[in-house]
């Protein structure tokens, strides 16, 4: 028999992303230095990523920290809208503000984002086949880590929106045989200095 064993997923956004998307800041490059000297230690197995530059250069920004572990491209990693929620799924007094922040996506967008979705989740969640505990780090986007995270915490499709998640902030999930997922670290900074902190997100939730 060969079994099932303990899955560590470290989700993590990309550093903070140039102006024009195409690569990243100089903050955005030091995010992922010290990202990659954060992880150096864990027995990970695979870093996968997306396949937009700021995914692309962050990932190989950790990978200098970690010789013998291959990267992987994946568009399941990508960055895209997870999925659309009907308004009667939406709680009444937010739900026109939401719909209005998902209003430009396409029915292209909508159709590809959903098949994603479920990509991911067949990719990336769950306990392993085998006897041995798997360690991965999945270097992302807001959007994903939120699905995932939403996912793991069985809460509504929806409720992806709203989690924000800062460049290059280690979230930790953990899928064990038998129970159900355990986020263990969510939107951890420790591992940066205080002014390369909370970008990519709004003011407001800065703490």
């Amino acid at each position: 028999m060969t079994g099932t064993a303990t899955r560590y997923l470290y989700l993590v956004r990309h550093g903070e992303a140039a102006p024009d998307e195409n690569g990243l800041t100089e903050v955005g490059r030091r995010q992922a230095a010290l990202l990659g000297h954060r992880v150096r230690d864990i027995p990970l197995a695979a870093v996968h990523h997306g396949p937009l530059p700021r995914a692309r250069e962050t990932a190989r920004a950790v990978g200098d920290h970690l010789p013998n572990v291959p990267l992987r491209i994946s568009e399941a990693a990508g960055d895209y809208v997870p999925y659309i929620p009907q308004r009667e799924e939406l709680p009444p007094a937010s739900a026109d503000f939401f719909l209005r922040f998902l209003a430009d996506t396409t029915d292209e967008e909508r159709t590809q984002g959903a098949a994603l979705a479920r990509q991911a989740l067949e990719l990336f969640t769950g306990p392993v086949a085998g006897t041995a505990d798997r360690h991965e780090l999945l270097v992302t986007h807001n959007f994903l880590v939120a699905w995932l995270v939403r996912d793991a915490m069985h809460a509504p499709k929806w409720r992806w929106l709203c989690l924000n998640h800062a460049n290059a902030a280690l979230t930790v999930i953990r899928y064990t045989p038998d129970r159900p997922a355990t986020v263990l670290v969510s939107n951890d900074m420790r591992h940066l200095p205080a002014a390369l902190r909370w970008t990519g997100v709004p003011a407001e939730p800065h703490i």
